[in-house]
């Protein structure tokens, strides 16, 4: 059982000890400590909630609402909704802030809080700090009973305004869409994407087949769009003959695509496929994370841009994008984000744009995966319990001190035959070791490569 308590937000599983978990004490004291912080801000007291399916969800929906509205602080509640849609929806309400409760691609035995700021963006390291220090020492002040706040209850229509924005973007080429009638196969594993993603699909002339379509929480799969993940989508595409598959993970800020033959279009790919069909209409920057594929970098420069790095992280991603005013980033995830709607990773602007590039070029998914370099990554991780993972880190900067190297987040270590990229999770108590190269093989030696290097290092008892 866990309990991450960080800048970003708070995440954990449901039942247990207090202080071990996310109990309902814990979502109480963390949903204070956030709220003490908006009312500090000076900004708006109001507050866009909204959760995935999650069968816990209810629930800390209802601790979350509850504690604000102690607090002098008006709700709007969405219900079942999205993460982009609540961001989206804090702006659109002038809200000072949101939380999204969702522990994205955990299993169903996790749950979390996700904290926005008044842009609806995911708030600062400085805010997450300030809110941290707001949970340790307890200072909460709540409201008389003439000044509670109000609650409103608004399930449903924002999901149907969040389509009608992205069908109103200049690049979302609707007409072409809809002359297609392209037959698409969508796994929203049980979640609120099954709520979003066909309303966007239907709006967009598509036929849509849905699998696991009850938003129930009870996840179907590891909810995590991987390939070893998707197998039931990949075979439903082939039997229906559909052009393609969708999957979104349970808060619809992820996107992976299946091919019309049931192969994998690659989550790495998903951002290069949107962000080639923004280049050749918008040409500009583009931003990545230190954990994605090179392919967005050598698209970019292609197109005669100019590609940058950030830490990973949503955070900042958006931070990285805004300073060097990209027209499109995201991450590797499947995680694609387009300024011209907002600044946040969002499933469903990635399908639109995406829709739109097949219907313009007149190309099958496959034929269109086929255009992009081939890059292979490796994704592996190791536990934290017992690693000092700054010496670890410290070690490998001195021994890989010839290659081309990157402490942003963590440790990149570029060398000629690919990349590799050691950095401590967000969300789980592990260390992440991504590699990438133009083979499977070549990535996966060069795991093999830094694994055996920490383990010189033990055995060296550095």
């Amino acid at each position: 059982m866990t309990f991450i308590k960080s800048i970003s937000g708070f995440r954990g599983t449901i039942g247990g000890k207090t202080g071990e978990n996310l109990t309902p004490e814990d979502v109480v004291a963390c949903t204070a400590a956030y709220g003490q912080w908006l009312l500090d801000r000076g900004h708006t007291p109001k507050v866009v909630v909204g959760r995935d399916a999650r069968r816990s969800g209810q629930i800390i929906s209802q601790l979350v609402c509850s504690t604000l509205r102690s607090m002098g602080i008006d709700v709007v509640d969405l219900g079942l909704s999205t993460t982009p849609t609540v961001e989206m929806a804090v702006a659109h309400e002038r809200a000072g802030g949101g939380i999204i409760l969702t522990a994205s691609h955990n299993t169903e035995q996790w749950n979390a809080l996700k904290l926005l700021n008044e842009k609806g963006e995911f708030i600062s390291a400085q805010d997450g700090r300030t809110v941290l220090q707001y949970l340790d020492n307890g200072r909460i002040t709540y409201a008389p009973v003439d000044r509670l706040g109000n609650y409103t209850f608004k399930e449903g229509g924002y999901i149907e305004w969040h389509v009608r924005q992205i069908l109103e973007l200049p690049l979302v080429d609707v007409a072409a869409i809809r002359a297609k009638g392209y037959k698409v196969v969508v796994d929203p594993v049980n979640s609120t994407g099954a709520l979003a993603v066909p309303a966007l699909l239907e709006s967009l002339g598509c036929q849509v087949r849905l699998i696991n379509g009850e938003p129930n929480g009870h996840f179907a799969h590891n909810p995590e769009p991987l390939p070893q993940h998707l197998t039931e989508l990949s075979q439903q595409v082939r039997l229906q003959r559909a052009h393609l598959g969708i999957a979104v993970d349970p808060d619809v800020d992820r996107l992976a695509l299946v091919c019309e033959d049931g192969s994998m279009f690659g989550e790495e790919y998903t951002l290069v496929a949107a962000a080639d069909y923004v280049l050749r209409h918008q040409p500009g920057n583009t931003v990545s994370n230190l954990s994605s594929t090179r392919a967005l970098r050598d698209l970019t420069l292609q197109r005669g841009g100019q590609y940058y790095a950030s830490a990973v992280g949503e955070v900042n991603v958006v931070a990285k994008m805004k300073a060097v005013n990209a027209v499109i980033g995201g991450e590797g995830n499947g995680g694609v984000i387009y300024p011209a709607l907002h600044y946040g990773r969002d499933a469903l602007v990635g399908i639109a744009l995406i829709l739109s590039h097949l219907a313009q070029s007149d190309m099958s998914l496959s034929h269109l995966r086929a255009q992009y370099p081939n890059y292979y990554m490796h994704k592996g991780k190791i536990q934290l319990e017992g690693l000092d993972v700054d010496a670890i880190l410290g070690w490998l900067q001195r021994k890989y001190a010839f290659a081309q190297l990157d402490t942003t987040d963590g440790l990149k270590i570029d060398l000629e035959e690919g990349w590799i990229h050691l950095r401590k999770s967000n969300t789980e108590p592990i260390v992440r070791i991504y590699t990438e190269s133009t083979s499977e093989v070549l990535a996966a030696r060069l795991a093999e490569k830094i694994k055996a290097d920490i383990q010189e290092f033990f055995r060296q008892g550095c």
